[in-house]
């Protein structure tokens, strides 16, 4: 089986591929994976084929262009047809050389979905956040349903289409593109006991659990009580950060933080505080005993694998509705604010009260439950056996 897989430029959405397409080319299958030079090294040491989508005037790798998508719905669109067009004759080319058996594609990287249209190629959604349709979509507080909705009215975007048709994609509205259904065969790395409203989802969605990196470097528990603290790669909120030092400076705890760059900005440090520019999270998680977190879907995901409790500090929508799915079911809590006193209230809730541990070994059960890599490899045998 031939796959070619579409991926953006964002480590939250290739890092849980990477198993899957590791399983499938342990099987034997080869897959040639569209991305970018930076993931080049993760991707061929998976076993796939890389294949650059570098200087294309890929306008989504720009990151002025990445804050505004998020803003104007009009530049979104025009972005991601822009995008596609200036992949079009390079991924044509390369379909028609390799001849994919089927087309596997982030499902925000709709030029993956449009190529799988223009072809007449089987196509499977994989989706790294939630997966959204008008019932879960209420977990965020502008879903991606809504913005579907409005896209369709907003007069620009026929103009768009038409460029696409053009090309030769047999798109008819943009609804087309961004809006997947119970007909959409979807990887979804999360648990049916995670995902909100997974009943309403049709077996065409495959919830495989969360892709768990395994342990490089361990780490060394160095007191009863283990905190970590991280906001992902792009947070730089340095107040948060000197507020987290001095709160918990005076407890007993050993606090890890991961706080990229500015490191340097943190000088004579409390005893049981560590202070990174990166750490090797699977370690650091299987020691913690509290972890405050953005909620970004993997980091929250790998905490609960390693049955952590959360404190809860979302910074997008889509973090948002981690955390509020992480909270309904009884995993973690919000921080109200990054005051001292917040901070050090919330963990001593979390790491106090028992009950949030046991919510969150309810969670790690769940996704050790699942099919992973295992189940998404017979999942897209099946769909190319059939066609």
């Amino acid at each position: 089986m031939k796959i070619a897989w579409f991926c953006i430029p964002a480590y939250g959405h290739t890092n849980p591929t990477l198993g899957v397409v590791k399983e499938l080319t342990k099987a034997g299958h080869q897959v040639y994976y569209f991305s970018f030079e930076m993931f080049r090294e993760k991707i061929e040491q998976a076993g796939a084929v890389f294949i650059s989508c570098d200087g294309y005037d890929f306008e989504m790798e720009d990151k002025d262009n990445a804050d505004r998508v998020g803003k104007d719905k009009a530049f979104a669109t025009e972005l991601l047809v822009s995008s596609t067009l200036a992949l079009d004759e390079m991924t044509t080319e390369k379909v028609e050389e390799i001849k994919p058996d089927i087309i596997v594609s982030d499902s925000v990287a709709f030029w993956g979905k449009l190529v799988a249209m223009k072809h007449g190629l089987p196509y499977v959604s994989s989706t790294t956040t939630f997966a959204f349709n008008r019932y879960s979509a209420k977990y965020m507080k502008e879903s991606s349903w809504d913005i579907a909705k409005m896209l369709v009215t907003m007069p620009k975007i026929n103009k768009q289409i038409k460029r696409l048709r053009k090309k030769g994609y047999p798109v008819k509205g943009i609804l087309d593109i961004v809006q997947n259904d119970n007909d959409t065969n979807t990887i979804v790395y999360t648990s049916k006991y995670f995902q909100p409203y997974a009943d309403s989802f049709s077996d065409r969605y495959h919830f495989i659990g969360p892709s768990i990196r395994p342990i490089v470097d361990p780490i060394e528990k160095t007191a009863e009580k283990t905190v970590y603290i991280s906001m992902g790669t792009v947070n730089q909120n340095q107040e948060f950060y000197r507020n987290c030092i001095h709160a918990l400076g005076e407890t007993d705890w050993q606090v890890i933080l991961s706080m990229g760059t500015n490191t340097e900005q943190f000088d004579n440090l409390p005893e049981n505080i560590q202070v990174h520019e990166t750490v090797d999270q699977m370690a650091v998680l299987s020691i913690a005993d509290a972890f405050i977190t953005h909620c970004g879907m993997n980091s929250a995901s790998e905490g609960l694998y390693y049955q952590v409790p959360l404190v809860l500090f979302p910074q997008t929508p889509e973090q948002g509705a981690v955390a509020k799915r992480t909270e309904e079911l009884g995993a973690g809590i919000m921080l109200e604010s990054i005051s001292e006193e917040d901070i050090l209230h919330a963990l001593t809730e979390v790491l106090t009260d028992r009950t949030y541990k046991d919510n969150a070994i309810r969670i790690s059960d769940s996704f050790h439950a699942c099919g992973g890599v295992d189940e998404a490899r017979a999942f897209l045998e099946e769909i190319v056996s059939l066609k």
